[in-house]
Parts: structure tokens; sequence; C-alpha cells
């Protein structure tokens, strides 16, 4: 206590120095309107420095979660328009007869995820989501981010699942040529995780530099237009009847956060009319 008052009396010139500093202060602002305009406007300058400075604080570090709204509104209208294009294929088909046209239910739907563990440089790399059977992740769904195809779950549990990345061997994936038409598998060759190889495309086809390749919809596990890259060249395959094409993949690997697991609402009944077939073709070479 004694330090205190020592301190105090010390140095009390300088507090009645900023008392009256103060109270002229506060007189000179009151009582003139000029010098308090000028007060108002330099505080408010002040002011909205300061909040300007806190804004962009805060809206850095809302930037995840701006992020995560923005792939599920960009997830939910990629889906709208893949459903479109269905229901637009269906009522193409049924033109003929107008009068009868059924509504189609919506075929794909998606779950959002995150990548928790990803490798690039693995002779067969994997990918692990935060999202398993608890969320409705099952085996064999396509996943993809916002630049394109990314791979197929192949393993669930309750809260994550495992992804065959597409730079994988084991992961082939049904494409086409957008301008053209023409398709075959996509695989990855092990070497750049950048590109992968269109292989299998009949010869008859022209091919360029810069072409957009899709996937097929040739199979349940993706719907038909997604993006998976461009031509970067072409190359002649072993036999002569087919091309191969090396294709630079759309998505970035080495960067992948946010991703989308695809539900296909028709996938048990297209398996089934696929086992049906099967088990049909099969009766046919017995008899």
């Amino acid at each position: 206590m004694n330090n205190l008052l020592n301190f105090f009396i010390k140095h009390v010139s300088w507090f009645v120095f900023m008392f009256y500093v103060i109270t002229s202060c506060v007189l000179l602002f009151r009582n003139n309107p000029y010098q308090q305009s000028v007060y108002l406007t330099s505080a408010n300058s002040v002011a909205s420095t300061v909040l300007e400075g806190y804004s962009a604080v805060t809206s850095y570090f809302n930037l995840k979660n701006i992020n995560e709204e923005l792939q599920q509104r960009n997830a939910a209208l990629e889906m709208e328009v893949v459903n479109l294009k269905s229901q637009l294929a269906n009522v193409k088909m049924q033109i003929p007869d107008t009068t009868k046209v059924q509504p189609v239910v919506a075929q794909f739907d998606y779950v959002l995820a995150h990548v928790i563990s990803n490798s690039v440089s693995q002779p067969y790399n994997y990918i692990t989501i935060n999202r398993g059977k608890a969320d409705g992740i099952v085996p064999e769904m396509g996943v993809v981010d916002h630049n394109g195809v990314v791979g197929m779950v192949n393993v669930v549990s309750d809260h994550s699942a495992r992804v065959i990345s597409l730079l994988n061997p084991h992961m082939k994936l049904s494409c086409k040529v957008k301008r053209n038409g023409f398709f075959g598998s996509m695989v990855w060759d092990g070497k750049d995780p950048e590109f992968a190889m269109l292989q299998e495309l009949p010869k008859q086809g022209k091919y360029h530099r810069g072409d957009t390749i899709i996937t097929s919809g040739y199979s349940a596990v993706f719907p038909e237009g997604i993006i998976v890259g461009t031509v970067e060249s072409v190359s002649k395959e072993l036999s002569d009847n087919f091309v191969s094409l090396k294709v630079r993949l759309a998505t970035n690997f080495m960067q992948l956060s946010t991703v989308r697991a695809i539900k296909n609402k028709m996938k048990v009944e297209l398996k089934l009319v696929e086992s049906k077939d099967e088990k049909t073709s099969s009766t046919k070479k017995g008899e």
C-alpha cells in the first residue's frame, strides 16, 4: 500500500496534467460545434478501421463454414442437373404418347464428407472420409469433389469409409469422349497423379488434345456426364483396332478436402435386372 501511495505522490504532477488535458478536451468538444464534428469524424474513422479489421479476422475463421455451405449448395445443384437430365431423357422417350408421361423420381442424391486421410504416391492409393454407415454410406458409392471424379467407396464402418482412389490400378472407370460419345475404360498407370489412361477406344474415332472426358453412365456407380479430365495426348495400343488417350485428371488429388458420395436410389433395382439378365443368358447356354 505504501508503495502505491509513493507512486501516486511521485507522479502526481502527471496525473494532474492528464486530468486537465481530459477536462479541457471534454469542454472543447462539447461546447464548440466545429471541434465536435472533427472529433466525431475522427472517432468514426478509427472505429470503422477497427471494425473492418475485426470483420476481416472473423471472416477468415468462418471460411471453413462458408466453404462447406457452398459445397452443399453446389452438390445440390449438380444432383438437380443430373436428375433433370434423366427426366428429360425419359420425356423424350415418351414424346409419341405425351398424355401418359409419368413423373420421374430423382435417381441420385449425395452425402457430403471430409477427407481425413489421403495418399497419392503409393502404387495403390486410398482415401478415408469421415462418413460411414450411420450417414448412409455403403460400398460401391461413387465419390466426387467440385472438380470431378475422386473414386469409389469399398470399405465402410459406422462413422468412416475407405475410398479406392482413381489413382489406384484396381479402380477402372467407364468414361467417354464428350464430343463424339466413344467410350473406354479409365485406369491409372501408377506414374503421375495428374494423369490417367483412357484405354480401348475404337481407332475410327477422332480424338483431339483438349477433348473433355466424362463418365459414361454405363454403371450404377456414377451418373452420366461427370467430368473426369481432358485429353493430353493420343497413342496407339498394341492392337491396331484401339487407341489410348492420356488424360489430365480434373481432380487435384493432392488438395482433396471436401468430397461427395453419390447415392443411386435405383442401384438395387438395376442390379436385380442385371442379375436376371445373367441368369437368362446362362440358362440359354445350358440349353
